[in-house]
């Protein structure tokens, strides 16, 4: 972004249009970039001549400013002094009142005065007394991260998000709206999404939006447009607020680009509740997967993309689930509405409870769960217990009443996952040549072997070895079914000794 005072806009034909550079001004960029380079060393008294004077040479000496803006972010300045400034004016005031300075003479000896206090000579006191000045600092380095043609680029970009600072509403359409409703989110900002004749557009606005049309939020929009710019084939256009007239900017991936440098990466949440919720959710061992930002909901003519997704690991079955965060509660009434037009979907909805508006949800037939500073886990997954009891009962229909599996030794979990089924599926599914033993199904003439191979007395990383020889891992289950149990030796181990009754 650039100061507003570089802005370079036309008016013409009422609307807004942004003076981007041209490829004829790429000399003036690289003269730009090489003044830069050829006063490390100097002061920045004599690099600003430098640039004063291609200012004299440019059509436009704004078009030269933002260049040396753009330039000045990679370049360092450094206050070079025998003495810190500070102390050096300090020492020479207070000299000056001892002396009584009303003459050129009077300075001298002051100065001198000085300069014995601070163990370095007049002169060097004359120098460091305003050299933390702008004009006094010295350009120490220039590393340029741009070549001319991408600081051409690179200003185009500074120079359309100046020309946003002054919007009251952006409206997108691009390739990728799921990353552009990310930026949107993190940004603080509101968006609704509408259907078009050829497409979907992401309206985006401040959270006050609904009360007064304002343009508090532009630096946002302005950050917002360099999101858009790494994406493909899109489209902005803003309304803007000049000095109290209405005017149309449009942008377009022809017109700005993000330069040779790295895309700010998005970050995978929008906000700390999301990032927070989704985290704890996925250290739980459940059989739905947490998708972030799912496919677009229709909504009637709207379209909306909810924070999350649940989808069941054994069937094609998915409910979405919306945190209502940060928004007022008249942005949540206006989205109530939208969920109201949602058909044939399965919905979880968050609501903070400040925002007082989840009896609302609910009187909608919406689930709905309060939360207040995080999403308690254990609220949703109570949510989808209430699914899941259905499609357990489905996925169990398809089974039938007694499975007999090859092996010998084979755990709950690997044969449901064979028949794409929960464990929770085969409760009441009976395994005619196996027993259960905790979450593993065992043919007797295994337990029997090891019945016989087991004493009491035998310790207990001896049994552990072998168990593991036919698979299994469950040792207090099987020693149990067995009859034992385990003595525990201080820190040395174990041994097993029949049950005590």
């Amino acid at each position: 972004m650039l100061r507003k005072d570089l802005l370079r806009v036309s008016r013409a034909g009422g609307g807004y249009h942004p003076q981007f550079a041209e490829r004829a001004d790429r000399p003036l960029a690289a003269r730009v970039v090489g003044t830069f380079a050829d006063h490390v060393g100097e002061p920045r008294s004599a690099l600003d001549a430098a640039l004063a004077d291609l200012e004299a040479d440019a059509d436009d000496f704004k078009l030269v400013r933002g260049f040396a803006a753009l330039c000045e972010r990679d370049a360092t300045f450094e206050t070079r002094a025998a003495v810190p400034p500070e102390r050096a004016r300090r020492a020479a005031f207070e000299a000056a009142e001892s002396v009584g300075v009303v003459s050129e003479t009077d300075r001298d000896r002051a100065l001198a005065r000085a300069g014995d206090r601070l163990g370095v000579a007049a002169d060097a006191v004359a120098d460091s007394l305003f050299a933390d000045r702008d004009a006094r600092q010295v350009l120490a380095d220039f590393d340029p991260r741009w070549t001319p043609d991408e600081l051409l680029d690179q200003y185009d970009l500074s120079l359309a998000q100046t020309a946003l600072f002054d919007a009251v509403e952006v409206r997108v359409r691009c390739a990728d709206p799921k990353a552009l409703i990310s930026a949107v989110k993190r940004l603080g900002l509101m968006y609704e999404i509408r259907r078009t004749d050829d497409g979907r557009e992401v309206v985006v606005t401040g959270p006050d939006r609904l009360f007064r049309r304002g343009r508090r939020y532009g630096t946002a929009f302005a950050r917002l447009l360099r999101s858009v710019a790494t994406t493909a084939d899109w489209r902005l256009t803003a309304t803007i607020d000049d000095r109290g007239t209405e005017r149309e900017l449009t942008l377009t991936d022809d017109d700005v680009g993000v330069p040779g440098v790295a895309p700010l990466a998005e970050p995978t949440y929008d906000s700390g509740v999301e990032s927070d919720f989704a985290a704890r959710f996925a250290a739980l061992s459940l059989d739905w997967d947490l998708v972030r930002e799912p496919e677009p909901l229709a909504v009637g003519a709207r379209v909306m993309i909810p924070d999350f997704a649940f989808d069941y690991r054994y069937a094609d079955f998915r409910v979405f689930f919306e945190i209502m965060g940060f928004w007022t509660p008249e942005y949540v009434e206006k989205k109530l509405g939208q969920l109201a037009d949602v058909e044939d979907v399965e919905m979880l909805v968050a609501v903070d409870e400040s925002l007082g508006v989840s009896e609302e949800i609910e009187a909608r037939d919406h689930r709905a769960i309060t939360y207040s500073g995080s999403v308690r886990v254990k609220d949703v997954v109570d949510a989808l217990r209430r699914y899941e009891s259905d499609l357990v009962a489905e996925t169990r229909a398809a089974l039938p009443d007694e499975l007999r599996p090859d092996a010998d030794v084979v755990s709950l979990a690997d044969l449901a996952e064979t028949h794409g089924v929960s464990e929770d599926a085969l409760a009441d599914v009976t395994f005619p040549d196996h027993e259960r033993v905790g979450r593993t199904l065992v043919r007797p003439v295994v337990l029997g072997d090891l019945a016989d191979a087991i004493e009491p007395g035998t310790t207990l990383d001896a049994v552990e070895e072998r168990l593991a020889e036919y698979g299994l891992s469950e040792t207090s289950a099987v020693l149990s079914r067995l009859g034992y149990e385990v003595v525990w030796e201080g820190l040395s181990g174990g041994s097993i000794r029949e049950k005590q009754r």
